[in-house]
């Protein structure tokens, strides 16, 4: 599950600047909660072999379900329809995002897979703008998926692809996460979906363990993945923007496609190659200029 309910673009109005050592702990525990998440990820990219994507995202479901029950306590039985329906969106968005994303890691690798993903939030946040530097960002973003997607002999198109849906999942977190919010107090609702988005996958998980024995290394793997990925990112948001204006941590999540290249290489041994570093800068610096700029 990523952090898009704390995406600037829904994210509430600033809160008032805090003292030089707030400031600095707070971006220090962004660079840790984002190399957690891709670190995370990593990690649960090596129990593919045995649990395979479906089996490593179920697990993680899981974690994240734990997680998110004991934050938000959701009172199930008291949410009205009215509630429930956005909730149960929310609950496919989650199962679907991550299913997705892991799924393009493995077929293009790590980097590349979040530099795709990331253009959902980049894309939300452009969207409800009308400025022509918005449009120039916009412009140099999708020159970054152009050269990403680029025909060569050894393209995956299945694994792009796939980046693209789990980035349209994670512009549709956001928009539900907001929808959600406002009818579902505290963090009832994303706890209540992910709940749901557990049970889901409950079944798939023992299927896919019967047909796939689990080793002990693989197991632990995928439970690193949803306390990394999961539980160490979200709690570590819900500290850091008690002392960091959102527009600053919104600016901040840009360098999780950086660090996933570099987790990558340094974790999986995946290479990337001067185009793709130079697309993923595209992307990167589109979100932060727009965003530095309001």
């Amino acid at each position: 599950m990523r952090r898009a309910l704390e995406h600037p673009a829904i994210a509430p109005s600033p809160i008032p600047a805090e003292p030089a050592p707030a400031r600095l702990k707070g971006v220090a525990t962004m660079f840790g909660s984002g190399l957690s998440n891709q670190t995370g990820a990593a990690i649960g990219s090596l129990a593919f072999p045995v649990l395979g994507p479906l089996g490593v995202v179920a697990v993680r479901q899981y974690v994240a379900a734990l997680v998110l029950v004991a934050v938000g306590r959701p009172r199930l039985r008291a949410l009205t329809w009215r509630q429930w329906w956005p909730v149960l969106l929310l609950a496919v968005v989650f199962g679907t995002m991550n299913l997705t994303l892991y799924t393009a890691i493995d077929r293009i690798g790590l980097g590349l897979a979040v530099t795709l993903e990331f253009l959902g939030p980049l894309t939300v946040a452009l969207a409800a703008s009308r400025r022509r530097l918005d449009a120039g960002c916009a412009v140099l973003a999708a020159a970054g998926v152009v050269v990403l997607m680029r025909p060569r002999p050894s393209t995956e198109y299945a694994g792009l692809a796939l980046g693209l849906v789990a980035a349209c999942c994670w512009a549709s977190y956001i928009l539900l996460n907001r929808l959600v919010g406002q009818r579902v107090p505290g963090a009832q609702g994303a706890a209540a979906a992910a709940c749901v988005s557990a049970l889901t996958f409950l079944p798939i998980g023992v299927v896919v363990g019967l047909r796939h024995p689990p080793t002990a290394g693989a197991v632990l793997c995928a439970v690193a993945a949803g306390v990394l990925s999961s539980a160490v990112p979200y709690l570590a948001d819900l500290f850091t923007l008690r002392s960091v204006p959102p527009q600053t941590f919104g600016l901040f999540m840009s360098v999780n496609p950086v660090l996933a290249a570099l987790v990558g290489r340094l974790v999986l041994g995946q290479t990337l190659g001067a185009p793709e570093w130079a697309a993923i800068g595209a992307v990167v610096a589109a979100n932060a200029v727009s965003l530095a700029s309001r």
